[in-house]
């Protein structure tokens, strides 16, 4: 006759198995959602996914063909450069590949860039530009970036270098893994789009030394065949924080490229979230890079800027 105790734990252990399978069922339901919602309705996955593609497959030009550049960055090259009027106005110099994706930094490129390397990328030149404010930040970007950027190892590197708690590592390679974990937080990226660097905080970021983060980088393009350029694009009251990533690069003996100084933009070149350039203001850095990128590319310099 079975006991009192061994009838008690039955049912609970029924409900506890009925209850794990119905979690198991609304994860895979929540992962398939969006996993349709973002490979059908999202512009972002749409974009980066095509670009990233293209980027995988760039190879070193051959003797007389125009050098094959790898242009990467956040929402500070989207809105601020024309792609296609770039590459019309520079297609005798250089053949670029871009990937830009908001709200993305220092270590989404380092780790993002090695995956790129590992699976055959093979720039001549890497162009990165990120703003120095989102340069000397310690984070990586929580969605999309570790789903279509990161392997495993990447993950587990970025969280070692940011120092994160196992709980904030868990999370990361959720995002990794997961389209409705990575997904979750979107809107995030919106609200960084409209947060505009102050000066206090620049400076207290310098004290991050991104002569150290540059340095990396170089490190990283070179072991792949690839010189790498940093492009410092306009933001508003950053003409110090400018000069100080110029002479970061400096140190470290990798180029940097400032096309327009940033006192000399007004604020009608802005959008009205005061950081991102406005059409017109586009078009002048478009012209601007235009003219300086190709000399830049064209042989190894110092850290050059426009006069």
């Amino acid at each position: 006759m079975p006991s009192s105790i061994s009838s008690s734990k039955s049912p609970a252990l029924v409900h506890a198995r009925v209850l794990l399978g119905i979690c198991a069922i609304l994860v895979l339901f929540f992962e398939i959602c969006a996993n349709y919602l973002l490979k059908h309705n999202s512009e972002t996955y749409a974009r980066v996914s095509q670009q990233y593609a293209e980027a995988v497959n760039v190879r070193p030009s051959r003797s007389g063909e125009p050098a094959s550049v790898l242009m990467v960055g956040n929402s500070l090259l989207m809105e601020g450069i024309d792609v296609d009027r770039l590459q019309e106005l520079t297609s005798s110099k250089m053949r670029i590949y871009p990937i830009f994706l908001e709200a993305t930094g220092y270590y989404d490129w380092l780790y993002g860039l090695q995956r790129l390397f590992r699976q055959g990328a093979r720039p001549q030149v890497v162009v990165l530009g990120v703003g120095v404010n989102s340069f000397l930040q310690n984070s990586v970007r929580q969605d999309y970036a570790p789903m279509m950027f990161f392997d495993v190892r990447d993950v587990l590197g970025a969280a070692s270098d940011l120092n994160l708690d196992r709980t904030a590592t868990s999370n990361l390679l959720l995002a990794h893994s997961s389209v409705f974990w990575d997904t979750r937080s979107v809107i995030r990226t919106q609200v960084l789009r409209r947060m505009v660097p102050h000066c206090k905080e620049l400076f207290s970021l310098v004290k991050l030394k991104p002569a150290a983060r540059i340095r990396s980088l170089r490190q990283l393009c070179e072991a792949h065949g690839a010189r790498l350029i940093i492009l410092v694009p306009p933001t508003p009251s950053s003409q110090q924080a400018v000069r100080l990533m110029v002479i970061a690069s400096q140190k470290v003996g990798v180029d940097s490229l400032v096309p327009i100084d940033p006192g000399t933009l007004s604020e009608k070149f802005y959008q009205p979230d005061e950081l991102h350039l406005n059409s017109e203001g586009a078009a002048l850095f478009t012209s601007a890079l235009a003219t300086y990128l190709p000399v830049e590319i064209g042989g190894p310099k110092s850290a050059s800027s426009p006069d």
